[in-house]
């Protein structure tokens, strides 16, 4: 009787977002077309007493656990894989770099309705226009239905034939009601249009703004190099033109044929990047970022995958997003923290921005005015292209930087006397002006003054902030607020007094010195709703508000032409830290902020108040420039072994329990010896610089090395090692790779 033949059972190999560091493997069902199935369909899996979303890595009939043990697959829930090899290979190396397990990884790069299993599929979205009806009528007469008249509005203003479901949405999430009542009155229909795909054959609108010789040449270098991975480092002083670069390298590429990556640190950059980019070109254009609906981020998701839009303008959760035929990678402001993921996944946009492009040979233009220390040195290697734009485009020139010494000078609630009437000056000249302070909330103490008692958080090692306007105290780490005091808790008495400053307190001043004005105040507790933010912005460049005060959103990328005053109220603040990065951020911010002022045909002048005018950081930034600041510090960190003369991770360690961090590092002390092999320096533990937050007292370890290579491969053998610790599982713990801060 002849043999039986024994099929050995297909296994796939699948990563799950839990946070361990190891792939699973499972029983692939008998009857599946595995000729069909590739790496990187998404599988719904048993794991536990549950199920997970798993992602698709091998197919092997390998497995080190017996496969009697392995549990069947439930589903594959994609008929076609939704993430390319190369894709794959770049979270591969994203979980290597950045030692996090591949699962939550992966799972980073996909919008939320995709990890939950649901389907990848575009549904078609209705689009809407104007009747004849419709385009002929006076909005106006709808003035009894405000709701009707606004979106009547809508359409007769927008620039676009048709409206669709998701840009109706994001103008406003009521939009439905009224629409409805339109179509009723025939005023709106739904649009034929054909919701099939077809690439359009002319890329742009509108044509090109005429270059000067400095953004010809940055042009023309990135577009001879766009079938290679080149690193191009767009250096130019705020106002130079560095959109107008990028607008006509991208209009080369979408000729081309392929798509573009446009990444920005801020959600607040989007709104008008997109705008110019609408009015350039004639192409779809996807945007990605936090403030959209989970729906939104799906469709923009699921039309770069496809190709069936070209641009992708997002921040840096877009950075993972897969792209069909991806051909230029653009980081605006590259110098920008925003790029560094500061939880769970803590990666850099721009450093994982660098390696995509490699994978797939395509170039990458960073620009900002005030590049990285990083980014220098690497131009200094030649490792990065410098593109310099020396100049500001047009008829606008640098403004001037002035230092006002405060010392024993009277002041208003932050404002000096001598501001107090620049501010008089410019406004007499129909000009705007913009005051700086990077602290929002009215002022961030509450003392008594009768003994010393201050308002603390409970949980954290900080001052409770006090927000006058909502009556309340609030903690600006853990967010916790309660009502504000009447009477201190210490001596009942009533002399409870604010010191310090916050943008509540200086518009508080400026509404009493300048009644007949309008003053905008633009932080996180004004611009939280949906559309504040663009409406300010909007009212700004129309000239109808005279002062605007605010946070450093406001310190970057913003183009405001009538802004001609521009005071940074605080500089003092951001000298006196133990972060070694502190001095570059500060610069930065002090370049940015000042590069709002005298950005069209009218001259910009730019106050700092300070009570260190002699102090080397704020003299060199005004009588050298950014580069000279930054040739001077990267020499500092030079002889003094930081970055970027080597390279740091940093492991944080928290629990609500005070002694389990320091019992951790101690069992973690007994280790590192054990499996370190190279000159890997360990400094601490030590408590961090702010030792208890929302309740967790927090320790720190950093690891240094000059060679990355060699801290990588530390890390490598610890990582594993550390986890199986039993102290281990009493704290929490993160590892910060490359960190941009020691907080």
């Amino acid at each position: 009787m002849p043999k039986l033949q024994v099929v050995d059972p297909v296994i796939f190999r699948v990563a799950i977002p839990v946070p361990v560091y190891r792939l699973f493997d499972y029983i692939a069902p008998a009857d599946l077309d595995l000729k069909a199935i590739k790496p990187g369909v998404r599988l719904e899996v048993p794991f536990g007493k549950s199920k997970k979303i798993a992602y698709l890595l091998e197919i092997t009939q390998q497995s080190d656990i017996d496969v009697t043990k392995l549990k069947p697959i439930i589903r594959v829930l994609d008929q076609q894989s939704l993430l390319s090899s190369k894709d794959l290979r770049l979270l591969q190396w994203a979980s290597d770099y950045y030692q996090h397990p591949l699962g939550e990884v992966i799972s980073t790069a996909f919008p939320t309705a995709l990890r939950q299993g649901k389907p990848a599929e575009l549904k078609v979205e209705k689009h809407y226009c104007l009747t004849e009806l419709g385009k002929a009528i006076d909005s106006s007469d709808l003035k009894r239905t405000p709701k009707q008249k606004n979106l009547l509005e809508k359409f007769q203003t927008s620039a676009e034939a048709t409206l669709s479901e998701a840009e109706l949405a994001e103008w406003n999430q009521q939009w439905r009601p009224a629409l409805n009542l339109l179509i009723t009155k025939q005023l709106l229909a739904e649009s034929a249009i054909n919701t099939t795909y077809i690439a359009p054959k002319v890329v742009i609108k509108n044509q090109p703004l005429t270059c000067n010789p400095q953004q010809q040449t940055a042009i023309n270098n990135v577009c001879s190099h766009l079938t290679s991975f080149n690193t191009f480092l767009l250096e130019g002083v705020t106002g130079s033109g560095k959109t107008e670069v990028y607008l006509q390298i991208i209009q080369t590429v979408l000729e081309q044929g392929s798509q573009v990556l446009v990444l920005v640190p801020e959600i607040t950059l989007t709104p008008q990047l997109e705008a110019r980019f609408k009015h350039r070109f004639a192409v779809n254009i996807a945007i990605s970022h936090s403030k959209l609906t989970d729906k939104q981020r799906q469709i923009a998701w699921l039309q770069m995958q496809s190709g069936q839009c070209s641009i992708m303008l997002g921040t840096r959760s877009a950075l993972f997003t897969p792209l069909k035929r991806l051909g230029l990678i653009i980081l605006d402001e590259e110098h920008d923290g925003s790029f560094k993921q500061q939880e769970g996944f803590r990666f850099s946009a721009r450093d994982v921005a660098l390696v995509r492009a490699k994978l797939l040979s395509v170039p990458v233009v960073l620009g900002s005015a005030t590049p990285s220390l990083e980014s220098l040195h690497n131009v200094n290697k030649q490792r990065y292209t410098l593109l310099h734009l020396p100049e500001r485009a047009g008829n606008s020139t640098e403004p001037t930087l002035q230092l006002l010494d405060i010392r024993n000078k009277a002041i208003q609630e932050g404002l000096s006397d001598a501001l107090i009437g620049e501010i008089h000056k410019t406004l007499a000249k129909n000009e705007q002006v913009l005051l700086f302070l990077n602290r929002r909330g009215f002022a961030p103490t509450l003392i008594c003054h009768g003994c010393g008692w201050v308002a603390r958080c409970l949980y954290c090692d900080a001052n409770l902030v006090i927000h006058y306007d909502e009556g309340r105290l609030r903690c600006h780490h853990c967010e916790r607020d309660q009502q504000l005091l009447k009477q201190c808790p210490d001596c009942k008495s009533a002399q409870l007094t604010p010191l310090g400053l916050g943008t509540e307190r200086v518009e508080r001043v400026l509404a009493e010195l300048f009644a007949d004005k309008v003053i905008v105040r633009l932080d996180r507790d004004t611009t939280q709703r949906k559309g504040v933010l663009e409406n300010y912005l909007q009212q700004i460049n129309a000239g109808s508000i005279d002062i605007i005060l605010g946070t450093q959103m406001l310190a970057k990328g913003h183009h405001f032409p009538n802004v001609t005053l521009v005071a940074i109220l605080d500089v003092d603040s951001g000298l006196f830290s133990i972060d070694f990065h502190a001095s570059e951020k500060l610069a930065q911010m002090i370049v940015q902020v000042s590069g709002r002022a005298g950005r069209a045909d009218k001259p910009g002048k730019v106050i700092m108040q300070t009570r260190q005018p002699e102090h080397p950081l704020l003299t060199t930034l005004i009588t050298q420039g950014y580069n000279s600041f930054a040739k001077t510090v990267l020499e500092e960190r030079k002889e003094a072994t930081l970055p970027p003369f080597s390279y740091q991770a940093l492991l944080r360690v928290q629990s609500l329990e005070p002694e389990a961090p320091k019992l951790f590092f101690q069992a973690l002390a007994e280790l590192i010896p054990i499996i370190k092999k190279h000159h890997t320096l360990v400094l601490g533990p030590v408590a961090a610089p702010m030792a208890k937050r929302a309740g967790q007292y927090r320790y720190q370890m950093l690891f240094q090395n000059t060679r990355r290579v060699e801290l990588q491969a530390f890390l490598k053998t610890l990582m594993p090692a550390m986890t199986q610790l039993k102290q281990a599982k009493k704290v929490r713990w993160s590892l910060d790779v490359d960190p941009i801060d020691l907080y």
